[in-house]
């Protein structure tokens, strides 16, 4: 009777989790476990949370929903609290598990802590096996090797785009067989560190977690009111839940995956026909995939002040009070205060704000762009460490801008995208 373990991270879902399905395959019986990494919810160098309380909240309400789910086909979630490398080794002798199955990751923190878990594993006699689960492409199916992806996105699209193909994703598994489990216990925002924030009534939407939550959300967005069929034309708005999918959060906790999402969208496009509009969801999506494949190929790189170009800026401000003011929404250029107001209350902040804001905080107050980044980390409901760093190194200079210096027109920008101000009297009136 072979038992199995599988380690639950940033793929928080039933349907199209090759670890879950490869795992069952394999095993009698599995275990599904998620650790509280005690690593993500510290302090950073740059005195920001890891883990601010809009995404952790985010992360409980995904977690009960993945037990919910668990429970519907014969199993449930395992809730481990410390060091992965510890608490995982721990778990497997005492239910004698053969193997332990995981998404694999890309990222430099994510990595060391999937490495020390192998190796407390291997001292313990116990496998540990690895799958791709969070892009669109498979990495196996690109049209060039990792460390020859080309840093310029369109030459990697086209080619992509052209050579490659999306693999079906996978179903729901009918059954799981585990051993008795008891009942999920969740620690509380309080017992991670946290304290609950209330989100803002103007919040654009009330996002919360659970792959069930996910695909409400995308049937809302596709099916219920059509809005895929507009989005290349709405996707640049700032006010309402409709001018953009919102599937970010979603996706990068991994209760819902690329895959799935275009699977649903093909099926969109047979009934109610395809266009601009429902074709640039899968560009964005490829953006994604994009940066986490040079997450994958520059590493440790795409952390540091001179990105995968090695460029060194020109001289940084070191002035604190900036940093602060841009954070509270105070620095007097409305547009971006609006946007940081928005970011402080909700955890959330448009693509048109976010590039924004990161283009005043690198060109016009001249910070540290990692500063900017890590604060988005500890505040962002939908940060994913390769999008996250990536689009912040892109918008710094040095990144995979071609350009090299993506400097944005405040004023012109805020009258192109918030034309009477609705936006900007949302977030400043009374504040």
């Amino acid at each position: 009777m072979t038992i199995s373990v599988v380690w639950f991270k940033t793929d928080l879902r039933l349907h199209d989790n090759e670890t879950l399905i490869k795992a069952i395959t394999e095993s009698d019986f599995i275990i599904p476990v998620y650790c509280f990494d005690e690593g993500q919810f510290g302090t950073t160098k740059f005195g920001f949370q890891k883990t601010g309380s809009f995404r952790a909240q985010f992360l409980l309400e995904s977690l009960e929903d993945l037990d919910r789910n668990l429970r519907a086909l014969g199993s449930s979630l395992v809730i481990l609290i410390g060091k992965p490398e510890e608490e995982i080794p721990k778990l497997v002798k005492q239910h004698k598990a053969t193997k332990v199955f995981a998404k694999r990751e890309v990222a430099f923190e994510e990595r060391n802590t999937e490495q020390k878990v192998q190796e407390a594993l291997f001292k313990i006699k116990c496998d540990f096996e690895s799958f791709s689960t969070s892009t669109l492409y498979h990495a196996e199916d690109l049209p060039f090797s990792i460390k020859n992806i080309p840093d310029v996105f369109t030459n990697f699209r086209k080619k992509t785009e052209k050579e490659s193909v999306i693999r079906p994703a996978f179903n729901v598994p009918p059954q799981i067989k585990s051993p008795i489990i008891e009942t999920m216990n969740l620690p509380t925002l309080e017992e991670l560190g946290l304290t609950p924030q209330a989100i803002d009534s103007h919040a654009v939407l009330h996002f919360k977690g659970g792959e069930t939550e996910a695909i409400a959300r995308l049937n809302h967005y596709f099916y219920e009111s059509k809005c895929i069929s507009e989005y290349k034309i709405t996707r640049n708005g700032m006010i309402g839940a409709d001018y953009s999918s919102k599937f970010s959060a979603w996706l990068a906790m991994g209760c819902i995956s690329p895959r799935f999402i275009y699977q649903e969208l093909k099926k969109y496009e047979h009934q109610f026909g395809a266009n601009d509009s429902t074709y640039w969801l899968v560009f964005e999506l490829l953006w994604r995939d994009y940066f986490r494949f040079m997450m994958k190929k520059h590493k440790v790189k795409l952390f540091q002040k001179a990105g995968i170009q090695n460029k060194e800026s020109s001289e940084i401000n070191s002035n604190t009070n900036l940093l602060q003011k841009w954070i509270e929404g105070k620095t007097g250029v409305d547009f971006v205060d609006a946007n940081m107001l928005e970011l402080k209350h909700t955890g959330f902040m448009s693509n048109r704000g976010r590039q924004n804001v990161a283009s005043y905080l690198c060109n016009d107050l001249k910070l540290d762009w990692r500063l900017g980044a890590a604060y988005f980390e500890q505040q962002l409901i939908d940060y994913d460490v390769c999008s996250n760093w990536g689009n912040w190194a892109y918008l710094a200079g040095v990144g995979n801008d071609p350009r090299g210096n993506r400097y944005f027109n405040i004023e012109k920008q805020a009258s192109d995208y918030d034309k009477n101000g609705d936006f900007r009297n949302l977030w400043l009136q009374g504040r």
